[in-house]
């Protein structure tokens, strides 16, 4: 079986309750019907039931029926809810009567059924910005104990199968911090080894890239990664991880020898940790068009419970991908 075909069987295996707050967008129920149809996932709709099932009938949709509709405006849970979200935030200034208007808002009410584990995961973003995502999400949910960074990782799959694990690597930071500090980048190393595990199944070894190998050049961002690498080591004494190293270091065995002989990591990476968001952002996307890979993501990382975010040109296959991922992930955090 393929790598996607790999996590629709792991997510149809232990079937996890994924939220899909953006319920009226096309693509975003037509992904639901999918993945309903197919066993995937146990979605839950947020919104008024009678304009979602409208607009289902109205695509043609057979199996939005299974899912679970929500509407804040009516549910016994929205108060609750609401003093879930007052409890948690009010040493940040939040009243009751701002926790009873943003209860209303699909997008946190998605995130609050989350932390009263009722949900497992969330995914938004064909409607909403990064921002409007991930706002909620680290207000309520919060980040994973020790990390204190959100990061992106994209799982590329390439046609070179001679790199990583039979052409397929995991690349991040690509989407969230722009520049992190050296404690970041080692979170961000431990967070994408941990996507690569729970999505990919992959045996994470992961390369710290610079464009330095092992001392060939000497400036404080080689010296960002080198610490990075050593603070990784301390957060997962049993991560597979070695840096700094260049791209082709990492990746090319012949090279690797040469320019680190006697690293583990060298020649052998499929986890790729860039030095800074602009460097990842660019790699994936020349390594996706150049190179014809698919890419995808970005994975969400580093929150407690998954909530992934979706690019507002998404298909609908990229959801439904989405879900699947979203479920892998979900299992890996209980």
């Amino acid at each position: 079986m393929s790598l996607i075909d790999n996590i629709i069987a792991r997510a149809k295996s232990n079937r996890q309750r994924i939220v899909l707050p953006e319920s009226l967008e096309e693509r975003t129920i037509t992904a639901a019907d999918k993945a309903l149809a197919d066993e995937i996932a146990d979605i839950i709709l947020i919104g008024d039931r009678s304009e979602i099932l409208a607009l289902a009938d109205r695509l043609g949709l057979k199996n939005i029926g299974k899912a679970t509709i929500i509407d804040p405006k009516t549910s016994e849970k929205t108060e609750e809810y609401a003093q879930l979200l007052f409890q948690l935030r009010q040493k940040k200034g939040m009243t009751i009567e701002k926790a009873h208007e943003l209860v209303m808002d699909p997008l946190y009410f998605g995130c609050l059924i989350i932390k009263s584990g009722d949900a497992d995961g969330q995914i938004s973003g064909a409607l909403s910005t990064t921002g409007e995502t991930l706002r909620p999400a680290l207000q309520i949910i919060k980040c994973a104990p020790g990390i204190t960074c959100v990061s992106g990782a994209m799982l590329m799959i390439t046609q070179t199968p001679e790199f990583g694990d039979n052409g397929v690597l995991v690349m991040g930071d690509v989407a969230v911090t722009p520049m992190p500090d050296a404690n970041q980048l080692a979170q961000i190393a431990v967070c994408t080894a941990q996507t690569a595990k729970s999505v990919a199944g992959l045996d994470p070894k992961v390369a710290m890239l610079s464009f330095s190998t092992k001392g060939s050049a000497k400036h404080e961002v080689v010296d960002k990664v080198i610490e990075a690498t050593r603070l990784a080591k301390e957060m997962d004494p049993e991560l597979k991880i070695d840096g700094e190293l260049q791209a082709d270091a990492a990746l090319v065995p012949s090279v690797g020898k040469k320019k680190a002989p006697g690293s583990e990591i060298a020649g052998e990476a499929n986890v790729l940790v860039v030095p800074c968001l602009e460097v990842g952002n660019i790699a994936y996307k020349l390594v996706q068009r150049l190179g014809r890979a698919d890419a995808i993501g970005p994975i969400l990382q580093g929150i407690a419970r998954p909530v992934n975010d979706l690019s507002r040109g998404c298909s609908v296959d990229d959801i439904y991908k989405m879900v699947a991922i979203t479920a892998c992930q979900a299992m890996d955090a209980k």
